[in-house]
């Protein structure tokens, strides 16, 4: 890790920890982006994270909502990435992106191009295995690997009520996404 990676790892973000309440803080492209969060958004979450859980060894863990600077301009917080657990247990509040196997976002409504375009790019650019977009409204799962400058390489879309299966380096995991909620506006 290089000298300005480490002072990336001191969250810019966290000048904004508790300013506003109810709403997800990021940075994207220079910009801070504040989104407001749905329950829908939450029980997705909630709902990947148990399934997941019990499928993954003890040597990896769970971050959600925790700063991930990626570069200058963008530093995310996912909603669900999964990094080795010696790593979460430093409780830090940001993490560098090297540590993490796969990234999991889910769409909001203010969040549809930086979930399927911008963190697309970044997460590739940073080389994160797999990335995994669950959407309430579109009712489908985008499922991102074989990471690339420019985005994915490789990339299939799982209708929800179907399984989503990701071949990663820490095991084969499955979400069955037929109890992920959808939001009534998509039904």
């Amino acid at each position: 890790m290089t000298a300005s990676e480490s002072d990336r790892l001191h969250s810019q973000l966290s000048r904004f920890e508790d300013m506003f309440p109810g709403y997800r803080t990021e940075m994207v492209e220079g910009n801070i982006v504040l989104g407001p969060v749905k329950p829908h958004h939450a029980e997705t979450i909630r709902r990947v994270w148990n399934a997941l859980e019990s499928q993954v060894s003890e040597e990896w863990d769970f971050l959600s909502d925790v700063a991930v600077p990626m570069d200058d301009t963008n530093e995310f917080c996912p909603d669900l990435a999964v990094i080795p657990a010696a790593e979460v247990a430093k409780n830090l509040s940001a993490y560098s992106p090297e540590l993490i196997e796969i990234a999991i976002e889910v769409v909001s409504p203010s969040s549809v191009r930086n979930d399927y375009e911008v963190k697309d790019r970044a997460y590739a650019r940073r080389g994160i295995p797999h990335y995994l977009i669950f959407d309430p409204y579109r009712q489908h799962c985008l499922t991102l690997w074989n990471p690339g400058p420019d985005g994915y390489l490789g990339r299939d879309t799982i209708p929800y009520g179907k399984q989503v299966t990701v071949a990663s380096g820490i095991g084969t995991l499955s979400v069955d996404t037929a109890a992920l909620p959808v939001d009534p506006s998509a039904v």
